[in-house]
This record gives structure tokens, C-alpha cells and sequence, in this order.
């Protein structure tokens, strides 16, 4: 039996609104991961120097793919700040906290992330949209998985 999914476009629009509020949340926590990677101190530089890029760059990866996929699905990809500014979830930071702040916050990001992202595997779910719902699980995964990497600098 066909997927009457491949021709809604408005189902397809949906799966894509979930995407770009993810993509948006995404984008942020790149931005400030990427400044954290810039300005840590501490005793903790090295190790936090380092796993902020990884991560950093793994959101970069990530970011296109789900932008890639709002365009695979006919719907714009938000690409300003403005447009990021308006989807995320993700509070700003403009200054340079002390590394546990930094972490926790990044934590705390994730966390939300995850959220949104487990958000798009359901609205896709729902349209029989199984791309997005494999893409945005696979974030799940991945949210979860540095929430409990940067958890783990925070416990004594």
C-alpha cells in the first residue's frame, strides 16, 4: 500500500516545522559550544578545550543534515539568526562563565534538544514520515548522549 505522505505537502510541512525548531536549537547550542570551546579556563582547559570541538563539530554536521532534510521535504530551511532566534529553545550566552556554568548550561541544552528532537520523531511518525523520524532519532541519541558526557564533569 502507497504512503499517502510522499504527496501532502502539508503533512510534509509539518514534519519540516518540527525539523526547524530542532535545527534552530541545534544552531544555538553549536554557537555557544563554539565560544565555550574559545574562552574556557581553568584547570579543567584541556579536556573542555578539546570536548567542545568534538562537539561543535559534530553539530555542524548534524545542523546541515537536518536543514538537507527540511529542503528534501519542499519547506525552506531557516538559515539567520533571526530565524534561529525565533525557533530555539535555547537561551544565549554572550559572556564567558566559569567552566562548571558552561557545562551546565550545555547540559541543560542538550537536554532541551533531545526534547525537540523527540518532538520531530513523533510529529514525522505520526505522517508515516519515517526519513525525519530515523534523522531526529538519531539526534535523540545523540542530545542524550552529551547530556551525560558533560554530567559526568559535573559529579565529585
Amino acid at each position: 500500500m502507497a504512503n499517502p505522505y510522499i504527496n501532502d505537502q502539508a503533512a510534509r510541512s509539518e514534519s519540516a516545522s518540527a525539523l526547524g525548531r530542532l535545527l534552530a536549537d541545534s544552531y544555538m547550542i553549536y554557537l555557544k559550544t563554539q565560544g565555550f570551546h574559545w574562552n574556557v579556563v581553568g584547570p579543567q582547559f584541556e579536556p573542555l578545550h578539546a570536548l567542545f570541538q568534538e562537539q561543535y563539530e559534530e553539530l555542524a554536521r548534524a545542523i546541515d543534515e537536518i536543514a538537507e532534510r527540511m529542503r528534501a521535504l519542499g519547506v525552506k530551511a531557516p538559515g539567520s539568526f533571526a530565524e534561529f532566534a525565533a525557533l530555539t529553545s535555547i537561551t544565549e550566552e554572550t559572556g564567558a562563565p566559569a567552566a562548571p556554568t558552561m557545562i551546565s548550561q550545555l547540559l541543560s541544552d542538550h537536554t532541551t534538544a533531545a526534547r525537540a528532537a523527540l518532538q520531530a520523531v513523533t510529529a514525522a511518525e505520526a505522517r508515516g514520515d519515517v526519513a525525519t523520524a530515523d534523522l531526529a532519532t538519531v539526534r535523540v541519541v545523540q542530545h542524550e548522549k552529551v547530556a551525560w558526557m558533560l554530567g559526568s564533569f559535573l559529579e565529585r
